[in-house]
């Protein structure tokens, strides 16, 4: 089993290129399936959800390619609608291929989603627009079939889920007639998703807004996007900062998107700036005592921009963290980039 060991009491300095978003290029690989053609995708993290996505495309009959942080998927010769559990199991947003998968073959058969470690994820709201939409869905034995002919409908989500809007998305493209997503998720994820099912011949609008319009029934193509930059992950490397003191700056990352965790910040005693694509943090003395934050929807405070293995790195001597694939899932160079800006951070087998 391996293990990350910090040395902290060490000041951060310099800058790092944050790499692409995690909840956006997931979906984004579901969406390739739609096109029926090849897609080509920029600054895709390597990240072992990323992998998993791939299988499951691989799975399906699509032609995977990954150089570096592009990823080239061919989905002309999708030949199968059912992806089996252990696939399933390898990444907990797997659900997001369901609306993907109706959208391209009119059926699909899989297993209620994976990653339960972290506790579960309810897919009510998935489904119950799915069956609004005219698709049946009978479960059997931990399997979901569903099938059926999708058609438009004015849905409005009792809470504003990514993953049910951007299954919704996914699966609208191929319904016939107009579908409305009222109280929809307004994450900048999905309006990325939104950009990628544009270059590929959707129509859609509204993403970014609390209402969502899908057109379906367009002929799609095969397109070219680039992954926009995870503000999740620039976030984290602000908080390292802000742990262990010192001068940092996360590039590459939309500004508005860290509004949020930008004031908070600023309240701890930071000095912050932010530019469009870009921000920066000196921290040179203790943080001071902030008002308590709460998560919520976006552009709330984001409820995974409270990230593990930081406070290490302000800490005196040594710390060990393990459950490493927690961190795998979602950054694809933690100690790499954090090494770069100053900070003693290995990865090892852990002793025993």
């Amino acid at each position: 089993m391996e293990e990350l060991i910090v040395t902290g009491g060490k000041p951060l300095s310099g800058s790092v290129q944050v790499h692409g978003a995690k909840n956006s290029v997931l979906p984004i690989l579901a969406a390739t399936l739609l096109t029926g053609s090849v897609s080509v995708l920029h600054n895709c993290p390597a990240l072992s959800d990323v992998t998993a996505s791939l299988g499951i495309l691989e799975h399906l009959g699509c032609r995977v390619i990954q150089k570096g942080d592009c990823i080239t998927v061919d989905a002309a010769a999708v030949t199968g609608t059912e992806i089996p559990d252990r696939l399933m199991r390898e990444m907990r947003s797997s659900v997001i291929f369901l609306g993907a998968v109706l959208a391209r073959c009119g059926e699909a058969e899989i297993s209620l989603p994976g990653g339960c470690e972290l506790g579960p994820r309810p897919i009510d709201l998935h489904l119950k627009a799915l069956t609004a939409m005219g698709c049946e869905i009978r479960e059997e034995g931990g399997t979901l079939r569903c099938s059926g002919r999708l058609h438009g409908a004015e849905l409005t989500l009792a809470i504003p889920s990514v993953g049910a809007t951007e299954n919704i998305m996914l699966a609208a493209t191929a319904a016939e007639g107009v579908t409305v997503i009222t109280n929809a998720a307004r994450e900048p994820e999905i309006e990325d998703l939104q950009r990628f099912l544009l270059a590929i011949g959707a129509d859609v609008s509204g993403a970014g807004s609390s209402t969502v319009v899908i057109r379906g029934g367009k002929p799609l193509h095969g397109g070219e996007h680039t992954i926009i930059a995870d503000r999740i992950v620039a976030a984290t490397y602000l908080s390292a900062c802000a742990a262990a003191g010192g001068e940092v700056q996360v590039l590459g990352v939309q500004r508005l998107q860290l509004l949020p965790v930008l004031e908070t910040f600023r309240e701890a005693g930071c000095l912050v700036h932010s530019w469009t694509d870009g921000a920066a943090l000196t921290c040179r003395g203790p943080l001071h005592s902030v008002r308590p934050v709460r998560t919520s929807p976006y552009p709330g405070f984001p409820t995974d921009a409270q990230p593990v293995v930081l406070a290490a790195l302000g800490a005196s001597g040594e710390s060990h963290i393990t459950g490493l694939e927690h961190i795998d899932r979602g950054y694809a160079s933690l100690e790499a980039d954090l090494t770069a800006l100053g900070g003693t951070i290995t990865r090892t087998e852990q002793r025993h």
